[in-house]
């Protein structure tokens, strides 16, 4: 791990503690978390699947993933944020294998699955490209990558970058969906966008940004 890296384990592992605070972290509304349950829903395959979840923060998408029926793998850098993703699915009674590491390589060996979700996840990524030519090789033939991404409102602001070296990130700040779309289609059969900004529902409120999904077939 480098400097940069550990030091965006660090942020998240310091944010761990008040990250289900977010209404889109915590699905914590009622409303929010069926707005993502129904997400969920048209973006997985029909039948139970074997998901893997990379960024998977506290684990409140492995919950609704669980709670569908589905078997789910959570990667994430940060160890408080595995610890919580844990402990939220065993307090709630649902089965979930969750690792510490790096979501360019995920530690899940030869394993291979059926579905890759990641949220919010390849802006903070030191080098995505490789990370998405990496991540198809994780899926079965048929599998799906669904990708929940966007431009964030400080794109291009003057704020100071969340960590240290984040501003030599490629990504920072976020990626739009045509150029998120131009790196995965050569590596997919296919795919669709599905703008996500309008739906308020899923961020506890409006947004001005930009944010969608992006679901690709392999």
């Amino acid at each position: 791990m480098d400097d940069t890296e550990a030091s965006i384990s660090a942020y998240w592992d310091a944010a761990s503690a008040s990250f289900d605070e977010e209404p889109d972290h915590g699905l914590r509304a009622d409303e929010t978390r069926a707005a993502w349950e129904g997400c969920l829903r048209s973006w997985m395959p029909a039948g139970p699947a074997d998901v893997l979840d990379l960024g998977c923060g506290t684990g409140s998408l492995s919950l609704l993933l669980a709670r569908a029926g589905h078997r789910v793998t959570g990667v994430d850098l940060a160890p408080r944020m595995v610890e919580r993703a844990r402990a939220k699915l065993e307090v709630a009674g649902f089965a979930g294998r969750f690792l510490v590491g790096d979501a360019t390589l995920p530690p899940t060996g030869d394993r291979r699955f059926d579905v890759l979700l990641s949220r919010h996840l390849v802006w903070t990524l030191p080098d995505p490209v490789a990370a998405l030519r990496e991540w198809v090789t994780r899926l079965r033939p048929g599998g799906r990558l669904v990708l929940v991404e966007g431009r964030w409102r400080e794109a291009g602001g003057s704020s100071a970058p969340y960590v240290a070296g984040a501003e030599a990130l490629p990504w920072n700040g976020g990626i739009g969906a045509e150029d998120l779309a131009a790196a995965v289609r050569p590596l997919v059969a296919g795919l669709r966008i599905e703008p996500l900004s309008g739906e308020a529902r899923l961020w506890g409120g409006p947004v001005s940004d930009e944010r969608y999904a992006l679901i690709a077939d392999v």
